[in-house]
């Protein structure tokens, strides 16, 4: 389950523009990918729904590769990541393994959130010359060789919803777990295109400024209700109402940073809002509760 590195580059162009890659990124992708040492990409799933992942091979883009499944049968994947892996048991972790004997740093990629508590046994990544190896040790092994990190939904980034009180496991993110740097692609789940941005744009180490909750403010600079096209419009004072503005019916669009209006879902379809739903701030750090309100920035290097 190789990652093959044109067809991940041709995934990148198919999304160049939704997924803001220039043409400069695009460029240092080509010879990144030319070269024979580029940065492997390990993806690790802990305590979550696997939504995330989900997000992904739900990808749809106007030109080949259009779809995630596409470039799955290709035999284009990651380096590491179970839920599509074709291979399983020891031959799986000795993948992982390899971490450990690469030259240069890799790409992580960690979806879900990591229990601390229970002595990090209420979630288990995999079993070694049999015995448990916790979800809390493998992060924090990999993290600790890796040249960037990207938490792929608001639980790697935050905990998220599986964090939410009473939080018996003691779930928290991953730059809370092991004490290094994250890059967030926040939601509940991303979009894929964010997540295509997030691994291109670390390939190529130019993630850019990060907010104060380790956000890219290329893809989390402007609230929902900035850029809603709803704004302007009369409030809706009951649910079924379409077209109308939903802040009067708690709508979070005011206060959650993300770019769901400009990208759509679903092939560019519909959003949250445009399907009469409110905005639920699930790109926020308090997700599932109510997002906090402000954000600092911070230079990525």
């Amino acid at each position: 389950m190789n990652l093959s590195r044109r067809d991940f580059l041709n995934l990148c162009k198919s999304s160049s523009v939704a997924a803001g890659l220039s043409a400069v990124d695009l460029i240092r992708l080509e010879e990144l990918f030319a070269g024979t040492s580029a940065p492997t990409v390990y993806w690790l799933q802990g305590s979550g729904c696997t939504g995330c992942s989900v997000s992904f091979l739900n990808y749809i883009a106007p030109s080949a590769p259009t779809t995630a499944a596409e470039v799955l049968i290709q035999n284009v994947n990651l380096a590491f990541h179970t839920t599509v892996m074709d291979v399983s048991g020891q031959s799986a972790v000795s993948i992982v393994d390899g971490a450990s004997k690469q030259r240069r740093g890799y790409i992580l990629v960690v979806e879900g959130g990591v229990p601390l508590g229970f002595n990090g046994n209420a979630c288990l990544a995999w079993s070694k010359d049999g015995k448990d190896v916790t979800f809390k040790d493998a992060v924090t092994v990999l993290a600790s060789r890796a040249s960037k990190i990207i938490c792929v939904g608001s639980c790697a980034s935050w905990g998220g919803v599986g964090a939410a009180a009473p939080n018996p496991s003691g779930i928290v993110g991953v730059q809370q777990a092991t004490r290094k740097r994250t890059i967030n692609i926040a939601g509940c789940p991303p979009h894929p295109d964010w997540i295509v941005w997030g691994i291109a744009k670390a390939l190529v180490g130019s993630v850019g400024t990060l907010d104060q909750y380790g956000r890219p403010t290329r893809l989390f600079n402007r609230t929902v209700h900035d850029a809603c096209p709803r704004r302007e419009r009369e409030e809706a004072h009951t649910y079924g109402q379409d077209g109308y503005c939903l802040e009067e019916l708690g709508c979070l669009g005011p206060q959650t940073r993300a770019a769901c209006p400009s990208t759509g879902w679903n092939n560019h379809a519909n959003w949250c809002v445009d399907a009469n739903s409110l905005c639920i701030g699930c790109t926020e750090p308090s997700f599932p509760a109510s997002p906090l309100r402000g954000a600092g920035e911070r230079e990525d290097d």
